[in-house]
């Protein structure tokens, strides 16, 4: 199921980026160059681990893990939050949880182009 998300993608557009950045606590200064910056994102698969590379001109990171194994994430924003991998139908889910906080970004493929949308940003979880 993760082959069909296994490649290179571009950035091309990031509706209300802005705003969930806003929410998650994220400086001005950060939040004007996370508002320019498109990344490049190269999923590919290492044995049975998801790998997700985001390059930019900002910073670059790399998560890796098994589906449905929890593991630690330092965000591009800074922030360290317990993340895991699952799926769900035709979508690659991962959730972000810290500081009793959510958010889940959903990926799939539409039209030959990845999309990535953010659900549930920064909701409490108790």
């Amino acid at each position: 199921m993760v082959d069909a998300f296994c490649g290179t993608w571009k950035l091309v557009d990031s509706q209300n980026f802005d705003e969930y950045m806003k929410a998650l606590g994220v400086g001005f200064a950060t939040r004007q160059v996370g508002n320019v910056t498109k990344p490049t994102v190269e999923i590919s698969q290492d044995g049975d681990k998801v790998v997700i590379k985001t390059l930019s001109t900002f910073r670059n990171t790399e998560i890796s893990s098994k589906l449905g194994e929890e593991f630690d994430e330092t965000t591009a924003d800074d922030r360290h939050v317990k993340s895991i991998f699952s799926t769900e139908g035709d979508k690659l889910v991962q959730v972000q949880r810290w500081d009793e906080k959510e958010t889940k970004f959903v990926r799939e493929i539409k039209d030959g182009k990845l999309v990535a949308v953010r659900l549930n940003n920064t909701h409490n979880l108790m």
